[in-house]
């Protein structure tokens, strides 16, 4: 089977290179396409303080997508492990989701930080994050992501 999608929107921001780090300094502009949805879309957006946002990893090369494991960011230190346990952009569908402060809204455009995405990048969804959609219960995670995150957000 084979699922088509076509773009909601896409992203203008200051980044044009992947940098792994300091994605919390980064506001980004999400300008939604008036041929896919209507004026409206974005009423009530700014209601909530986060979105979830679904994009496409559009840039990283078909050739080099991952499908078994592999070490994250190729540290020796950290244990091999599948790409579905890892966030990396070198996934099967290069499909990517943050959740991103919302900053503003206006018209049928979305500003946000914290979106890990380039510029140009393609959106496939955004989503108001409601509480209830996150964790239930503890949440857990191997020491070797919460090192990789260290400075994934720092401004």
């Amino acid at each position: 089977m084979t699922i088509e999608m076509t773009p909601l929107g896409h992203v203008t921001c200051t980044r044009r290179e992947q940098v792994d780090d300091g994605w919390d300094r980064e506001e980004a502009t999400i300008h939604l396409d008036p041929a896919q949805l209507g004026p409206e879309a974005l009423v009530g957006i700014e209601d909530f303080s986060h979105v979830e946002v679904i994009f496409h990893f559009d840039r990283h090369p078909v050739d080099d997508i991952e499908t078994s494991a592999r070490r994250p960011r190729g540290n020796p230190e950290w244990p091999r492990v599948g790409i579905l346990a890892q966030r990396g952009r070198r996934r099967p569908n290069r499909i990517g989701a943050t959740i991103a402060r919302v900053v503003a809204v206006d018209g049928m455009s979305l500003t946000v930080t914290g979106l890990d995405a380039l510029d140009g990048t393609p959106v496939l969804d955004i989503k108001p994050y409601m509480q209830e959609f996150g964790p239930r219960g503890p949440v857990r995670q191997p020491q070797w992501a919460t090192e990789l995150m260290r400075s994934y957000w720092e401004a």
